[in-house]
């Protein structure tokens, strides 16, 4: 399907999938996809290993924030995809961590975290035909996008997917913990100062609980013509 150069703006609670469904729109439709989360997942990572967080979740911010001005995180494909870079050292698996994802909304609260992640991402998406997934990315980082989406599912639903993912890459947690996680999440990423998780006024809800991927992609496509009269 031919398409005008697009911004799609795709953002909603954890664990909906969507960096999953951003992806597939990306390959099908010939996008670039864009991954907000990693840029927050990949400082958060960078904080806990250089001890800017500490074990009780103090953040050290004024060192925090000046690190950011050197922090060289990018996306590289070296034959495996799009993958998140800090300097030479792909942090794909790390960032991706229930010890990261239990530290990435207070990070992400930080005004200058915002700011440093959402001038990368602007950066990117410069030339359009971009898909980005996020929180805040609607709203905030593309507020003139020309399709927005709104992601939700049921709080389990999304806790066993969640918990499905951890287990493939040899985690092991437990249904309650990743519950836990994710409500928590949810209440942060709604609550915080800047930038909270809302739904644009402009942007079309989609609930995929009981949604396939591939359904979720007709569904777009279906979104994709309607708005632009294309047959």
């Amino acid at each position: 399907m031919q398409i005008p150069d697009i911004i799609i703006a795709i953002d909603g609670y954890s664990s909906t999938g969507k960096s999953s469904f951003a992806k597939k729109i990306a390959t099908e439709l010939s996008l670039l996809y864009l991954d907000s989360g990693a840029l927050y997942r990949s400082v958060t990572f960078y904080a806990i290993s250089n001890g800017i967080i500490a074990p009780s979740g103090e953040i050290d911010r004024q060192t925090l924030c000046k690190s950011l001005h050197d922090l060289d995180i990018h996306f590289e494909d070296r034959g495996n995809g799009s993958e998140t870079y800090i300097g030479d050292r792909c942090v794909e698996k790390e960032i991706r961590s229930l010890a990261v994802s239990d530290r990435v909304s207070p990070i992400a609260a930080i005004q200058e975290v915002r700011e440093y992640v959402d001038e990368k991402l602007r950066e990117f998406g410069k030339k359009k035909r971009v898909v980005m997934d996020g929180r805040d990315i609607g709203t905030t980082v593309f507020p003139d996008a020309e399709i927005k989406i709104f992601m939700t599912a049921d709080p389990m639903i999304r806790a066993q997917r969640r918990l499905k993912e951890l287990e493939s890459k040899g985690e092991k947690n437990t249904i309650d913990e990743v519950l836990r996680n994710i409500k928590e999440r949810d209440f942060i990423d709604s609550h915080r100062e800047v930038s909270p998780l809302v739904k644009a006024d402009d942007a079309v809800v989609l609930d995929n609980s009981n949604m396939s991927i591939d359904q979720q992609l007709d569904w777009v496509k279906k979104l994709i013509k309607d708005r632009f009269n294309i047959d």
